[in-house]
Formats: structure tokens, C-alpha cells, sequence
């Protein structure tokens, strides 16, 4: 029976030239497959239908941080990131090797419901992993782009500021401030 927008089984619309594809792309180390039947649909689109559920969805504009994936060594809110033009490895925080900065955000009670906890997690992990030495007030302006309703930031940016120390005296030469 046909769909009443018109639209084929796959979910193509038959006036729009797009044709259903398959694409490939390297989610934490692992080869995820999918067949986009849009061109607009989004990474966060495609993590989220192959069972990644560390970015999550939630304002769907790119404005909340908590759909935040690292895309090669760049940081994005995968929401607004087309599926389709993803050619770099795609790291969430459930692929990041970051145990020490899970830990401090344990120690430092920087979660509550934990939503924002996974996209914190990846935003503040490529920062630790920049090289440089930021000062409390550059880490707070690296984490505005993610949203937490719960905890009011400090403990999040004591947890960063704690990582950065305990990485310095393991041989970091940042020295934060």
C-alpha cells in the first residue's frame, strides 16, 4: 500500500532524486553501517539507530552540547553534522580512553543525571589533549558550549582542572593556573 506522503518503503520520496544509500563510518574503532534514505539526516541520527547512545539527543540545533562526538580531532555537536559527509573516525565518549577524567568527574561530583555527563566528557578530553596549559577562565569558555542543568559547572571545571594537574605530574608539561 502506498505511504500517504508519497514516499517509497525506504523512505526516499520519489520526487526528490535522492536514492537510499549505504555509508560506512568508523565509530570508536568499529565499521558502522547504514542506509540513509535522506541526505539531511545526521550523525547523531545514525549513532543513535546503530545502538550508540553515549551522544544524546536533545535540542537538535547544535546549542546543547550533549550530542558532542570528537570527528578526527575536532570537536562537533553531531546533531548538526550530516551523516552523509562524515569521511573522519567519529569518537564518542564511550570510545574515548579518558578514565582518569571519568574518575575526577566521579570524585568531583560533576554529574547528577548524568545526560550532559557523556558530551562534558569528550568536549573536555579534547581540550586536556590540545597540549596547552589553559587557565580556569580559558577551561570555562572551552565548556560553554555544553549545557548541564544540574550541577552549575563548578564541579565540572574542578574535575578538568584536577585531570590536568594529575596528567602534569605524570609527565604534561602544563602547568595549570
Amino acid at each position: 500500500m502506498p505511504r500517504p506522503d508519497g514516499a517509497r518503503p525506504d523512505g526516499a520520496r520519489p520526487d526528490s532524486g535522492w536514492e537510499a544509500r549505504r555509508i560506512r563510518i568508523r565509530v570508536d574503532g568499529e565499521v558502522v553501517e547504514d542506509s540513509l534514505t535522506d541526505l539531511g539526516v545526521s550523525l547523531l541520527t545514525v549513532l543513535r539507530r546503530n545502538g550508540r547512545t553515549a551522544p544524546k539527543s536533545a535540542c537538535g540545533r547544535g546549542e546543547c552540547g550533549a550530542c558532542t562526538v570528537l570527528l578526527g580531532d575536532r570537536v562537533v555537536m553531531s546533531c548538526t553534522v550530516l551523516a552523509a559527509a562524515v569521511t573522519a573516525d567519529v569518537t564518542t565518549a564511550a570510545g574515548l580512553a579518558a578514565d582518569d577524567l571519568r574518575e575526577s568527574f566521579a570524585d568531583h561530583v560533576a554529574f547528577q543525571c548524568g545526560f550532559c555527563t557523556p558530551g562534558q566528557i569528550v568536549r573536555a578530553e579534547a581540550l586536556l589533549r590540545e597540549g596547552s596549559c589553559p587557565t580556569r577562565a580559558e577551561v570555562t569558555r572551552a565548556m560553554a558550549g555544553n549545557v548541564c542543568r544540574c550541577t552549575g559547572y563548578v564541579q565540572i571545571i574542578d574535575a578538568i582542572m584536577d585531570t590536568m594537574e594529575k596528567r602534569r605530574v605524570e609527565g604534561s608539561d602544563c602547568v595549570p593556573q
